[in-house]
C-alpha cells in the first residue's frame, strides 16, 4: 500500500512547503484546510508537478464535526505521515479580549492536534510505522500569551508521546520555528515591520530543516542559528528577565 500523508492547514505556507516536499518524496496527500478552492488549486498544482494523488478535506479544525471527520481519515492504515501544521494567532490581550476568538484558537492550536494524533498513534501502532510532526513555535519557550501557552502544551506532548514511543518505529518531532514568511502574521494583525530582518525564516527552507531533524530521530527541531542562540540564552537568562524582554517585543 503506498504511503499518504496527511497535513492540516496544507494550502499556504508551512502547510504548502511540506505538501511539495513530501509530494517529491512519493506520498499521496491529503490536504485540510478550509477554503476549498484554494484546496483545489494546490492539489492539482501539486499533482501536475508530481503525479501524486491528492485528496482534499475541508475543514474547520475548531468545529468538532468538521475534527471529527479529518480524524476517520487519519486513522485509516494507508495514512503513514501526519503533519500537524494549521494554526492562527491571536493580537489581543486575553483579560480584554474575544474570550470566543481565543477557545477557538485553543480548539485548532491544542484540542485538533491531540485528536488528530491520537487517531495516528493508534493505527501506527498496529503496524509499527509512521511520522508525527507537531508545528509548535520557539513561542512554546517564552511567555508570549495564550498562543505560548498552547504551544507550550504541543512541544511537550510531542515529547511525552516521543517517550511513550520509544522503542517503536514511530517517529515524533515538535517543529519550532520562529518568525517564518508565510500569512499568519497578516491575518493575526502583527506588524511584521517591527520584527528585525534577520529574524525571518524562508518557509521552504525551514520545513526541509524540520524535515531533516525529524528523519534524524530529533524530538525538538529548531530550525536557524538565530533561534538555537536566542533558546541557548533562555537556559541561562532569569525567567523573569525573558518575560520582561518578550514584553517588550510584543508591545511593539
Amino acid at each position: 500500500m503506498k504511503s499518504t500523508a496527511v497535513i492540516t492547514g496544507a494550502t499556504v505556507g508551512i502547510g504548502r512547503a511540506f505538501a511539495d516536499l513530501l509530494a517529491r518524496e512519493g506520498h499521496d496527500l491529503v490536504l485540510v484546510a478550509r477554503n476549498e478552492e484554494r484546496l483545489h488549486t494546490t492539489a492539482r498544482d501539486i499533482t501536475a508537478a508530481t503525479g501524486v494523488q491528492c485528496e482534499v478535506l475541508v475543514a474547520d479544525l475548531g468545529d468538532r464535526s468538521d475534527l471529527a471527520r479529518v480524524e476517520e481519515r487519519v486513522a485509516q492504515s494507508d495514512v503513514d505521515v501526519l503533519i500537524n501544521n494549521a494554526g492562527l494567532g491571536l493580537n489581543q490581550r486575553f483579560a480584554t479580549g474575544d474570550r470566543e476568538r481565543e477557545q477557538h484558537m485553543l480548539d485548532v492550536l491544542v484540542t485538533a492536534v491531540l485528536r488528530l494524533t491520537h487517531a495516528a498513534a493508534g493505527q501506527m501502532k498496529t503496524k509499527n510505522r509512521g511520522s508525527i510532526v507537531i508545528v509548535s513555535s520557539v513561542a512554546s519557550f517564552i511567555a508570549g500569551g495564550t498562543y505560548s501557552a498552547a504551544k507550550a502544551w504541543a512541544t511537550v506532548f510531542a515529547e511525552s508521546l516521543a517517550l511513550e514511543l520509544a522503542g517503536t518505529d514511530i517517529a515524533v518531532t515538535a517543529l519550532c520555528p520562529g518568525f517564518t514568511h508565510t500569512e499568519f502574521h497578516q491575518r493575526a494583525g502583527i506588524n511584521k515591520k517591527a520584527i528585525p530582518h534577520f529574524l525571518w525564516l524562508d518557509a521552504t527552507w525551514m520545513v526541509h530543516q524540520g524535515w531533516r531533524d525529524h528523519k534524524r530521530g530529533k524530538v525538538v527541531s529548531v530550525p536557524g542559528w538565530q533561534y538555537k542562540v536566542l533558546l541557548a540564552l533562555i537556559r541561562f537568562v532569569p525567567r523573569k528577565t525573558v518575560i520582561a524582554i518578550n514584553n517588550r517585543v510584543r508591545s511593539r
